[in-house]
């Protein structure tokens, strides 16, 4: 069994997880959110062992790097720490259904990668600024501080809608507002300080690789931009609303995929290999 094969199981595995949880939410059935948790670590383990297959595969080409170097790879991790971190908060919260969103979007990021006829899916040699020890952290940091960010967006999407709607129809299977707003504000506390620790060894890792800490170049302009973004949320609990801060959070996910997506194809600079 290659990597290959585990990834595309993955990728229709998180689609499944995703209706598993929209079932959630309507039926409110406990079978079905211990259903759904379980089909959620399996997925997790099947792709994590697909990711640790690239890496080995990449040592029998005689290559041997972290699978962490380009948009195919990181896309599949990406998708891989989105579900890790929403299983983290889960169990303590309980909003299972919330998972429709998380899971969603880690479908979509699989699609992507698998489908897309611009993402290079073979494992390649690394370009020379990529050959350091701190790949591994800057880009694990990044990406766990990235998945919390998306869980963030489904739950200020279901805040939001909470508050307009209250018991209206669908919107009274949703979350009680109060503890949604506690939960988001917990995610973008994780978020935020895995995003704080991926600058700074970034800024190492630049320091080492170009000469340089911070050189301004598009990508760590907008990781800086989505830090302060996140930042500004979590200055502004003491005196703003729920529903203004699920709005910047919101916001704020629109900079991670900006910085994500935006940054390699409107942009060039010193990170632009990661658009290959």
């Amino acid at each position: 069994m290659n990597s290959s094969l585990l990834l595309s199981l993955s990728t229709f595995g998180w689609l499944f997880c995703s209706l598993l949880y929209l079932g959630v939410l309507i039926f409110q059935k406990h079978s079905l959110k211990k259903g759904a948790l379980g089909v959620t670590i399996i997925i997790l383990l099947v792709q994590g062992a697909g990711i640790i297959l690239r890496w080995r595969e990449s040592y029998e080409l005689g290559i041997g790097h972290v699978p962490l170097t380009n948009l195919y790879e990181s896309l599949v991790f990406g998708s891989w720490a989105i579900m890790a971190v929403y299983l983290m908060f889960v169990r303590r919260w309980q909003i299972v259904g919330l998972g429709v969103v998380p899971s969603l979007l880690a479908f979509l990021a699989m699609a992507y990668a698998s489908f897309s006829p611009n993402v290079e899916s073979r494992i390649q040699p690394l370009v020379p600024a990529l050959k350091s020890n701190w790949l591994l952290a800057h880009v694990t940091t990044c990406f766990l501080g990235y998945g919390a960010f998306a869980i963030s967006f489904g739950a200020s999407l279901a805040y939001i809608l909470k508050r307009k709607y209250e018991d209206k129809g669908f919107f009274r299977i949703l979350p009680d507002a109060g503890i949604l707003e506690k939960f988001n504000r917990q995610i973008i506390i994780f978020g935020f300080l895995w995003l704080t620790v991926g600058i700074l060894t970034g800024a190492v890792w630049a320091e080492s690789a170009w000469g340089n800490y911070w050189s301004w170049d598009p990508k760590e302009t907008w990781s800086l931009i989505t830090w302060l973004v996140y930042a500004s949320v979590l200055h502004a609990y003491k005196n703003w609303s729920g529903q203004r801060i699920a709005l910047i959070s919101i916001v704020g996910f629109g900079c991670v995929i900006f910085t994500y997506f935006g940054v390699n194809f409107l942009l060039s600079g010193l990170h632009s290999y990661g658009a290959r």
